[in-house]
C-alpha cells in the first residue's frame, strides 16, 4: 500500500513538471500595448502576427509552425510576439498619442492578407512584412532574410 501511494506520487509529480515543461515551450504571446511597454524597458524587435478567426492558414501556423521548438526558441530569444485579430473593432488600445482598435492597427500597418508577420524594429519607427503561410524552417529563413534587408546593421 506504501508502496503504491509512493508510486502515485512520483506519478503525479512528474505530471505536473511535464506540463510546466510543455507550458514554457510555446511562444509567448502579448496584447500589443504589452509588447510595446516591454520594448521599453528592454528594446527587441516585435513580431505581429496579424490574423483572422476565419483564415484557415493562420490556424495552420499556429498549429504547425508557431509549436516547432526551432520557431519558438528563436521567437524567446529575437522578439516581442503579439497577436493582432485584424478584424476586432471592440479592443482599443493606445500607440505612439493615438487610440487604435486592432482592425486599425492592421490597416495602419497596410496588412490585407492573411496570416501576416509584421516586424517592428525596437525603435518603432520601421516595419516589414513578411505574407503567407509558411513551415517552421521556410519561416525562419524568410523571416532572416526579411529583417537582413529591412533593417540592415549599421
Amino acid at each position: 500500500m506504501k508502496q503504491t501511494r509512493i508510486l502515485l506520487f512520483f506519478l503525479a509529480l512528474n505530471l505536473v513538471l511535464q506540463g510546466t515543461v510543455q507550458a514554457q515551450e510555446q511562444i509567448q504571446w502579448m496584447k500589443f500595448q504589452e509588447a510595446i511597454a516591454a520594448n521599453e524597458k528592454n528594446p527587441k524587435m516585435i513580431l505581429v502576427d496579424v490574423y483572422t478567426d476565419w483564415c484557415g492558414w493562420c490556424k495552420k501556423m499556429d498549429k504547425d509552425t508557431f509549436t516547432d521548438p526551432k520557431v519558438i526558441a528563436h521567437f524567446q530569444e529575437n522578439f516581442y510576439a503579439v497577436k493582432l485579430n485584424a478584424e476586432d473593432t471592440k479592443r482599443k488600445f493606445p500607440f505612439m498619442g493615438r487610440t487604435f482598435t486592432e482592425a486599425e492597427m492592421a490597416a495602419s500597418m497596410r496588412v490585407n492578407s492573411y496570416p501576416n508577420f509584421v516586424v517592428i524594429e525596437p525603435g518603432l519607427q520601421n516595419i516589414a512584412q513578411l505574407p503567407g503561410y509558411r513551415e517552421p524552417a521556410e519561416f525562419l529563413a524568410g523571416l532572416a532574410e526579411l529583417i537582413q534587408k529591412a533593417f540592415p546593421k549599421k
